[in-house]
């Protein structure tokens, strides 16, 4: 750091070097508060995709419960053979 200091004092003179120190420093502070807008942004951005995609879940979440309520219960796959069994249903069958 030092080394840096002493080439600009060579290179720019003492009389321009606190003019170079002030206008770097403005660049720095301009570059810090550019970079925190950008950070600020992003993850304002990202905060709104996650609650995107949360709400899209829950939607779709949503979707599948409704579907589940609507659909028709299953019949029970032992019902429909007990009723072609039956004797009683046969035998009014072949009166009719």
């Amino acid at each position: 750091m030092i080394f840096i200091f002493v080439l600009a004092l060579l290179i720019f003179g003492p009389r321009k070097l606190p003019e170079l120190g002030r206008t770097l420093g403005k660049a720095l502070t301009e570059f810090r508060r550019a970079s925190a807008e950008v950070r600020l942004a992003v993850e304002e951005e990202m905060r709104e995709l996650d609650r995107q995609a949360r709400e899209a879940t829950r939607a779709a979440d949503q979707a599948v419960r409704e579907a589940q309520d609507d659909s028709p219960t299953r019949p029970d796959p032992a019902a429909p053979a007990a009723a072609e069994s039956s004797p009683t249903t046969g035998s009014a069958e072949t009166r009719g």
